[in-house]
């Protein structure tokens, strides 16, 4: 992948992709030679990965980014405006160290808001720990008028609260939901999901070591930052949590986003983009993504009819995001 030396253009043609990130494609990928040409003549190409069918969706993405690396890295450092539109309710970047305030302008949905009124361990609507929903049960007097602001007030600070935890903690302090009858940890899913990522295990060891001991593991020569934000995702906005991590090295740059909460939807998720130069094509870049994501709505009867549609959803998606990512960068 992009992590990728690249080998000088006298030793091949301008039709050829870097010998790391090829090897990569070749061995993990699996392209078709006409998804290949496809990406070759400067179209993204998308491809579903092996992955558990009953709660993960794997995904990898590529195109040629006419435009250097440096501009999409200082894109990104500007979320609040890299991800914003319609689909974006808010996004706002956390503070070092993360400040309560940064919190002010998270509000919750109505529906979550109503939902948390009957919220249990075992069964609610909203993915909570236990210690969570304990709080709530015993802060919220849902029959006073004010019940809707003090809920999210709660909410604000246990994100707060949350952060610091992950700071001090890492990935142990990450949280065991409990919205389901099995308790889910948020820390041990993440870990065996990397744990079977070759972009992490062959070709991005360091990172991987960083991801999974966070704070104890440092990154050399990168730079991170958390951020939350409010999503229209599937039927209901779901509440995100990020930490993010970019590295740059002389023959590629690594930008991961890795999903510490989500109020629906996720159990954790990692979104990998590795900008890999190619002197023979000129100044850009190749722009090679991998997301993958674990969620409890996939398994089961129900899981088993809708899974091809998410997956489906997803490739659609990644698709949509590259051609996108492309747009925005080359017109700068």
């Amino acid at each position: 992948m992009a992590v990728l030396a690249v080998v000088p253009a006298a030793q091949r043609g301008p039709a050829a992709l870097p010998e790391r990130l090829e090897a990569y494609i070749a061995s993990s990928v699996k392209l078709t030679a006409a998804q290949r040409n496809h990406l070759l003549a400067g179209r993204p190409v998308t491809q579903l990965l092996d992955a558990d069918p009953s709660r993960e969706v794997a995904i990898f993405g590529a195109v040629w980014i006419d435009a250097p690396a440096a501009r999409y890295i200082a894109a990104l450092r500007d979320i609040e405006q890299f991800e914003k539109g319609e689909n974006f309710l808010a996004t706002k970047r956390i503070s070092t160290p993360p400040r309560l305030e940064d919190f002010d302008t998270l509000r919750l949905p109505a529906e979550d808001i109503e939902d948390l009124k009957t919220c249990k361990v075992g069964a609610c609507e909203l993915k909570l720990s236990e210690t969570a929903l304990t709080r709530i049960k015993n802060e919220i007097d849902w029959s006073a008028p004010t019940a809707g602001a003090d809920a999210e007030r709660s909410v604000r600070n246990m994100a707060f609260e949350y952060v610091n935890g992950y700071l001090e903690g890492g990935n142990a302090r990450l949280a065991a939901y409990r919205d389901r009858k099995r308790p889910t940890f948020v820390g041990v899913e993440f870990a065996e999901m990397v744990g079977r990522m070759p972009e992490l295990t062959e070709y991005l060891p360091d990172l991987k070591t960083y991801l999974l001991e966070f704070p104890r593991a440092s990154l050399p020569r990168s730079e991170s930052f958390l951020y939350w934000q409010n999503a229209k995702f599937g039927l209901k906005p779901t509440i995100r949590i990020n930490h993010v991590t970019i590295a740059e090295e002389p023959t590629h740059v690594v930008a991961v986003s890795k999903m510490l909460y989500a109020s629906h939807y996720f159990w954790t998720a990692i979104e990998l983009r590795v900008l890999v130069p190619d002197p023979a094509r000129g100044q850009g870049v190749w722009f090679v993504t991998v997301n993958r994501s674990r969620s409890d709505g996939l398994s089961g009867f129900v899981g088993s009819i809708i899974r091809g549609k998410v997956r489906s959803e997803a490739e659609q998606g990644m698709n949509a995001a590259l051609k996108i990512t492309k747009t925005r960068m080359e017109q700068r």
